[in-house]
């Protein structure tokens, strides 16, 4: 069994679509053989599952960029991811901020806020949100 681990920046680099689709696939199961990926990738009604031959080439992209690495099991391969969810979460969403709004969350709330017709309670729930992550964050620090 050998392990290829290929870890280069991929905090840096953003995922396609496509890419992004077979990371939460992995992300999910934890660890997948390509049929395993292809078996839970969902599809709109009237669509197939993407090739086998597809998949397999975005699963080895996905490894060269840093996100995945493999097992090997004889002539086969099972593939897990090597970047959590929650970093590329907090990576894509400081680029979304940076790109759209400047990085500032207060304008990023603000769109919201405006756009999406904001009801007051959930803004009461996300300032709650935050007071209580600001306070064991603060907490975590204390103990350091």
């Amino acid at each position: 069994m050998k392990k290829n681990a290929k870890n280069k920046g991929q905090k840096s680099k953003q995922l396609t679509k496509a890419e992004e689709q077979v990371m939460k696939v992995l992300w999910k199961l934890e660890k997948a053989f390509i049929k395993e990926i292809i078996a839970d990738i969902p599809v709109a009604p009237g669509k197939n599952k993407p090739a086998y031959s597809t998949v397999s080439t975005i699963v080895r992209l996905l490894e060269e960029k840093g996100f995945v690495t493999h097992q090997t099991f004889g002539n086969t391969y099972r593939y897990e991811p090597l970047v959590k969810k929650e970093e590329y979460t907090s990576f894509w969403l400081d680029r979304f901020m940076t790109d759209y709004f400047g990085g500032s969350f207060a304008r990023l709330a603000s769109f919201f806020a405006k756009d999406k017709n904001v009801d007051i309670s959930d803004i009461e729930d996300i300032l709650e949100d935050i007071d209580k992550n600001l306070k064991q964050k603060n907490d975590d620090e204390r103990k350091k």
